[in-house]
């Protein structure tokens, strides 16, 4: 039972029902027990795991708290259990997600509880605050088990600040029809980018990096653009869908995505892409370590050993690694020769903030994060950086013209919808990066007009989605961690 499920949904009508029915004073009561239903119903073989690092952050959690009103001031005491929770609440995640390449064999045998890269590292936060005295302690048990169980984001994000989402949670909300308009129309668009972007891309992806010895050249570049796109609708998604669920609940989830392929520069990508995660790893990795406050060179490291935990974040193995340290060294390297660009854009008479300029800016982070993609994506290290040396020295792009792409999983009516599914998704970033607000257009419309749009959408995405091409609708990329 997923998000793009069909038996999701009466569960989450049931939800619903329950909810706006309970006396405000308990409807984080209904919400808590609807998380933990879908949790175990959806992994219940990973609770005990779950449930360990919950009762065990919590007790960490009242003993900062605890320490912390016996000496305000930051002590040595304060400091060793901070360290212990927090190495003790990442234990379960390291283990299970970076056992098997550890031990060099793939048996390892541990089940691994769906969504725990994205609670472990929002525990951690929680924890990190407390002890920072930036938020107080949940003493109730209960409500800090909502805060990290709370269905709609604990499988794949966003990661949640406590004091974002805490009073959410817990203070209930009245039935608001505008606010739940709103919630559904991001259902809509999440299933849209899923289900006409996202696996349809994924056919042919899957195609060329299954067979990277067969299709080389010109085939990894088509690969590199598609599983970009794919990416990011997948990702844009999976949060909209829980971004529109909570907000069926008049519950705000923080936008995750902005526009990521808009940007200027990778260290704008950054800000971009996977905002939560982006942020977490400034506020709690890289500031920690002293930022970019001590010069070029500590800065420099400070960025190594950020991108280096994001990448064992994103998974065990080399190539995991390998693909945090691009990023950290696309910074690198673009802080570093930012001023022969700036002199360059200069003698070309390209103005900061012209369109061009900007043009060449974010074709360049696009072709560099495309590049780490096919790194990210490939089976191992070792095919990635084969398939990357094939786009540079195999010259093939007749295949581009000549009918190959139609022996790759989709036909020409289907490259079409993809390609009309795409540039959809290119014009409502256009429209949202000049900071329009479709969503309330659409509220403005006549009741007519409204709903001959969600009647369009809903066939559209029945027609040459779900039901179009007889594949089956993948698990989102990010549902495993």
């Amino acid at each position: 039972m997923t998000y793009v499920s069909l038996g999701f949904y009466p569960f989450l009508a049931l939800i619903l029902l329950v909810y706006f029915i309970m006396p405000l004073r308990f409807r984080w009561v209904v919400l808590l027990a609807g998380s933990a239903a879908f949790y175990i119903l959806l992994s219940g073989d990973g609770f005990p795991v779950l449930l360990f690092t919950l009762l065990l952050s919590y007790g960490a959690g009242l003993l900062l708290a605890f320490l912390k009103e016996r000496s305000p001031k930051p002590v040595l005491l304060q400091r060793i259990v901070l360290a212990a929770s927090i190495f003790l609440v990442m234990a379960p995640w390291f283990v299970i997600k970076n056992g098997s390449f550890l031990l060099g064999h793939t048996n390892w045998g541990l089940i691994v509880p769906l969504g725990i890269s994205f609670y472990t590292l929002q525990i951690v936060s929680y924890l990190a605050d407390v002890h920072s005295g930036r938020i107080s302690v949940q003493k109730n048990p209960a409500k800090y088990a909502l805060f990290v169980l709370f269905f709609p984001q604990i499988l794949q994000g966003p990661i949640p600040r406590y004091a974002q989402l805490a009073d959410q949670l817990y203070e209930g909300h009245l039935f608001d029809e505008k606010q739940f308009v709103k919630g559904m129309q991001l259902i809509l668009w999440g299933f849209f980018l899923k289900f006409l972007i996202a696996d349809r891309a994924s056919i042919v992806v899957n195609v060329i990096f299954e067979n990277p010895s067969k299709y080389q050249g010109s085939y990894v570049l088509v690969a590199a653009v598609l599983y970009s796109i794919e990416l990011y609708a997948d990702f844009l998604s999976c949060v909209t869908l829980s971004q529109g669920i909570a907000g069926l609940f008049g519950i705000g989830l923080t936008d995750n995505f902005l526009r990521p392929y808009f940007a200027t520069s990778v260290k704008d990508f950054w800000r971009r892409w996977h905002i939560s995660l982006s942020m977490w790893l400034r506020d709690y990795i890289y500031i920690p370590l002293g930022g970019s406050r001590k010069g070029k060179l500590r800065k420099y490291g400070n960025l190594i050993i950020t991108f280096a935990f994001s990448g064992i974040w994103h998974g065990s193995g080399y190539k995991f690694l390998f693909w945090g340290m691009m990023h950290a060294a696309f910074q690198i390297v673009g802080d570093l020769t930012a001023p022969i660009k700036s002199r360059c854009y200069q003698l070309f008479r390209l103005s900061v903030g012209s369109g061009t300029r900007r043009l060449i800016q974010r074709l360049g982070v696009f072709v560099w994060v495309a590049l780490a993609w096919i790194i990210f994506r490939a089976d191992n290290l070792r095919s990635g950086l084969l398939m990357i040396k094939s786009l540079f020295s195999i010259w093939n792009p007749w295949i581009l013209v000549d009918g190959s792409l139609l022996r790759l999983g989709l036909n020409g009516k289907e490259w079409f919808v993809l390609f009309l599914s795409v540039l959809t998704l290119f014009l409502v970033d256009c429209l949202q990066e000049r900071g329009c607000c479709i969503r309330d257009g659409i509220l403005e419309k006549a009741v007519y007009l409204r709903w001959a749009l969600y009647i369009a959408v809903i066939l559209g995405i029945m027609i040459f989605g779900v039901y179009g091409y007889g594949y089956q609708t993948q698990d989102f990329i990010y549902g495993g961690f």
